[in-house]
């Protein structure tokens, strides 16, 4: 999945870089007057950490939240391309299977995912959350400028991250045999920015048309710091609504 999604925000580059660089002039006739801009862009959808070593239990599907304001300016020479940027948040959500305990708490430099026998106490219900201040850059693709909702698009791009919060969130803590402790409305929480990576580098690539498309993106510089854990990968892939 990794490399299919890679290999599709290549192809999305490679594509509109040189489609912009070789396109005509004879696209400034479009009438870009009554276009909205895509001031505001939601995304959501799916997350998973790549290279994850088998001793972290994952369960179910990540999933991923991000809302951005954007700017979008189309090129003067052909108003079928555009450079978009802008700012928001993203958050990242990863869950773990019952027997894996993520100790935000320790004080060692390696960020432990503890395995729990079967006659240990557990946590039903794991996850832990990244959140990020981001700053999208895309290059975009319109078949219809002048009337971006009836209109397939294309648009590659990055996204610039500052780490704001991560932290851990534990329900329903239970005996070996399953039984509720404290209920099933019990959470513990820890809070800790220390073992992850301050800085989301990421590639991107959406298509689709009108409002939606298909989002996909690639953290290529690490989900924890160097040193504090395995080296793992966000890879991302949902649904992008824009043009609201």
């Amino acid at each position: 999945m990794k490399k299919v999604i890679l290999s599709t925000i290549s192809f999305l580059c490679i594509g509109l870089f040189a489609q912009a660089q070789t396109s005509s002039n004879t696209d400034t006739k479009i009438d870009l007057t009554g276009r909205p801009a895509d001031h505001f862009m939601i995304q959501f959808g799916s997350d998973a950490w790549t290279n994850r070593p088998d001793s972290i239990k994952t369960s179910g599907m990540g999933r991923h939240f991000n809302m951005y304001f954007m700017y979008d300016k189309p090129f003067k020479k052909n108003p079928k391309y555009s450079f978009a940027f802008g700012a928001g948040i993203g958050s990242s959500n990863i869950y773990f299977d019952n027997r894996t305990n993520v100790n935000l708490k320790t004080n060692g430099n390696i960020l432990p995912f503890q395995r729990v026998d079967s006659a240990s106490n557990f946590f039903a219900k794991q996850k832990l959350t990244t959140i990020y201040f981001q700053a999208p850059v895309e290059l975009r693709y319109y078949s219809n400028p002048a009337n971006p909702g009836k209109s397939w698009k294309l648009a590659a791009g990055v996204k610039l991250g500052t780490l704001l919060k991560a932290y851990s969130k534990s329900k329903d803590y239970q005996t070996a045999s399953g039984a509720s402790i404290y209920g099933k409305s019990h959470v513990e929480k820890q809070q800790n920015t220390r073992f992850f990576n301050a800085t989301d580098l990421s590639v991107t690539g959406r298509v689709g048309y009108g409002i939606y498309s298909l989002n996909m993106g690639y953290q290529f510089n690490g989900v924890l710091r160097d040193g504090f854990g395995p080296v793992m990968n966000k890879l991302s892939i949902g649904l992008a609504i824009s043009g609201l």
